[in-house]
């Protein structure tokens, strides 16, 4: 049984603030009025199951609001004591439309190609996005990402090596860089590019085939890069 701790954080009338923490996981906030944890799909069950007594024992006083990222994870109890408001992600011509939008409004110049390069290597994670054009904009100008400059995420180095068609730059980039955790993200970030492996509809039939079979192998995969160099070879050679 995980052990639970409480801590006071503020008190005044007439609110008081609470940190209810359980080992190794997220934290979660209560007042007298109103109860936020966030990213609960985080939380083990036991944990969840702790956040269920607290919910039936506020629930006469104090309105909860959970967060998460897969709906999935969270338990059933406490799916049938909520009421699921689904916030969608950006379609990525909205994506691009808003990080235009920020970088106009904080005065950074840019191309649109080389925006387009970052959206590919974050979507749909706008913050992450922000973070990468941020870290890469110098005296108001959003540089186009190289393998130079260390703040530039690997990801976003390959999309930029894919589209000036330099595959097996991109391929050995990646294959340095890339961990086994991040193996489906990156099959998705493949997935989510087909242009780059073709132009026709059979073209990315087939890339979709080589990247679902990638997808497939990563439990039997004893070597992450080996697995990545394999996949992207076979995108390089469809006709």
């Amino acid at each position: 049984m995980e052990k639970l701790q409480i801590k006071k954080i503020t008190k005044g009338k007439p609110k008081q603030v609470y940190d209810l923490a359980v080992e190794d996981n997220h934290n979660f906030f209560i007042t007298n009025q109103q109860i936020l944890t966030h990213n609960c799909d985080y939380l083990t069950p036991n944990s969840q199951a702790i956040l269920r007594g607290i919910m039936e024992q506020f629930s006469s006083t104090s309105r909860f609001l959970l967060t998460c990222n897969y709906p999935n994870r969270v338990i059933p109890p406490i799916h049938s004591r909520t009421q699921t408001i689904e916030i969608h992600e950006l379609e990525i011509n909205e994506f691009t439309a808003k990080m235009a939008e920020i970088l106009i409004a904080e005065n950074v110049d840019f191309e649109i190609d080389v925006l387009d390069t970052y959206v590919k290597g974050s979507w749909p994670d706008l913050r992450k996005c922000i973070n990468n054009c941020w870290q890469n904009s110098i005296n108001g100008i959003l540089q186009a990402p190289t393998s130079d400059n260390n703040s530039s995420d690997y990801k976003i180095q390959a999309i930029s090596l894919f589209k000036q068609g330099k595959i097996r730059e991109a391929r050995q980039l990646v294959c340095s860089q890339i961990r086994p955790e991040e193996l489906e993200d990156f099959f998705r970030l493949l997935y989510d590019n087909l242009d780059f492996w073709g132009s026709t509809d059979a073209q990315k039939d087939q890339a979709i085939l080589i990247i679902r079979k990638g997808l497939v192998q990563i439990p039997m995969a004893a070597d992450a890069e080996i697995l990545v160099a394999a996949v992207i070879t076979e995108l390089m050679q469809i006709q």
